[in-house]
């Protein structure tokens, strides 16, 4: 098996994969995955698509990431993996579809608007 370069997206993050054959080993930005994300959560969703899979022990993941915050980043990095899962076997759609892993979550910050406070505030109500 060749290495599989996918790449996944989350607000302004972007994830860079590479899966290859391997002991479960995932770096991050050449850090181990816990080091990077220290919460159970943002661990759990980085390993999600390897664990619905039972592929968790199967792939070594490299993965470069920037952009965004810690959260996104841990999320382009799951649609990544579950796009790289894919590809390797389409069985694995059938899996990963109906949790909704497969899907680019297009939400992103609205930009403020010029003479308002934030995006959505509305302009002073005035009755007369």
């Amino acid at each position: 098996m060749d290495t599989i370069h996918k790449i996944g997206r989350r607000k302004t993050a972007v994830a860079r994969i590479y899966l290859s054959e391997g002991k479960g080993n995932i770096t991050v930005n050449k850090k181990d995955y816990k080091d990077y994300f220290t919460t159970s959560h943002l661990q759990y969703k980085v390993l999600q698509a390897l664990n619905l899979t039972d592929n968790a022990t199967a792939f070594d993941v490299k993965v470069n990431v920037f952009g965004g915050g810690i959260t996104g980043q841990a999320e382009a990095i799951r649609l990544a993996i579950s796009r790289a899962l894919v590809e390797l076997n389409a069985e694995n759609r059938l899996i990963l579809k109906p949790e909704g892993l497969l899907t680019r979550d297009p939400r992103m910050v609205e930009r403020k608007k010029f003479g308002q406070k934030k995006a959505r505030k509305k302009f002073q109500f005035s009755k007369r």
